[in-house]
């Protein structure tokens, strides 16, 4: 039996119908394994030992009443789980950077940490894709307003987009000419003070931006394709998109092909893929979702796979 612990945003909070953390949380109870709830917050170090402050609860699956705590203590989290999982939310802040390092130093006790910590901080979800150019669009990383300019002209339709958000926020379109594209790239620059990533506009976001989930470096073969809603270019849910089913093109599986031993080698056994048309567009590490969207349309167990590599993964402590 494993002891799992998972680090999320408030369970009273989430919509338990869509949320990917939640699905986890079903999984594993069904296997039986003792589940215990903390926030970011609940975690602390002192002397040599992280501890946490706990609350173990069982879930349903009810989108009126979705769990109760049965138990809460404080205790360190290499005596109390055997495997934690790190699910909160973007944005990606100097607090979630210091909860990866808190939580190292449980890793480096024993806990198995997924998605590994070190990998957290090291794969930005923009900026890891430019580790495979073969699969990305043209792009540009930059805190100049004037390379963004030239950028822009260059290619005339523009994708531009700050590295630490999530859910489509703050993504702009721009073309040469428009009228706000100064007043845009010194608010997303903070004038000339922060990185951004500037990519070709891809035309075939009309057909969606695809969710492609990976397990222990193997795909879903079914991916989520976020479509915009009329006027928008961004297909995330959270920005109006609409969710669409879609079976993996021989494209997709070459990219996640590309993806997949790096993603191993660096312990991310949880990870979605943006794709637009043929572009490898976002490397989701944080807090993947979309797995309740394709177990309902699929009649997948998404979670259940990855209990499963968990299971290959621990060998949990004797109870």
């Amino acid at each position: 039996m494993i002891k799992l612990g998972v680090v999320m945003d408030p369970i009273e909070h989430i919509k338990p119908y869509k949320d990917s953390t939640f699905a986890m949380l079903l999984a594993a109870q069904k296997r039986q394994w003792p589940i215990f709830y903390l926030q970011q917050g609940d975690i602390a170090f002192e002397n040599d030992t992280v501890y946490a402050k706990w609350q173990q609860i069982r879930v349903m699956d009810d989108n009126e009443q979705w769990f109760e705590i049965l138990d809460s203590g404080h205790s360190p989290l290499h005596e109390l789980v055997d495997v934690a999982l790190m699910r909160k939310d973007p944005p990606f802040d100097m607090e979630y950077i210091y909860s990866t390092y808190l939580l190292e130093m449980a890793e480096k006790r024993g806990v198995l940490v997924l998605n590994k910590p070190q990998s957290l901080r090291d794969a930005n979800e923009k900026l890891f894709t430019t580790h495979f150019p073969q699969c990305c669009p043209i792009t540009l990383v930059t805190r100049s307003m004037q390379d963004l300019r030239e950028f822009t002209e260059k290619h005339q339709d523009v994708i531009i987009k700050p590295l630490n958000m999530m859910g489509g926020a703050s993504i702009f379109r721009l073309q040469p000419g428009d009228q706000n594209l100064s007043v845009v790239l010194e608010i997303i620059t903070q004038f000339e003070s922060q990185y951004v990533m500037a990519q070709k506009f891809i035309p075939e976001i009309v057909a969606g931006d695809k969710r492609i989930l990976l397990v222990n470096g193997e795909p879903v073969p079914y991916a989520l394709a976020r479509i915009p809603k009329a006027g928008e270019t961004r297909g995330n849910i959270a920005a109006g998109g609409r969710g669409e089913g879609v079976p993996l093109s021989e494209r997709d599986y070459w990219i996640c092909e590309q993806v997949a031993p790096t993603l191993l080698e660096k312990g991310l056994l949880f990870v979605g893929l943006d794709v637009i048309g043929d572009y490898l567009t976002e490397i989701n590490v944080t807090s993947p979702t979309c797995i309740r969207e394709l177990d309902a349309l699929y009649n997948l167990d998404i979670a259940s796979q990855l209990m499963d590599a968990i299971e290959t993964h621990v060998v949990p402590a004797t109870v």
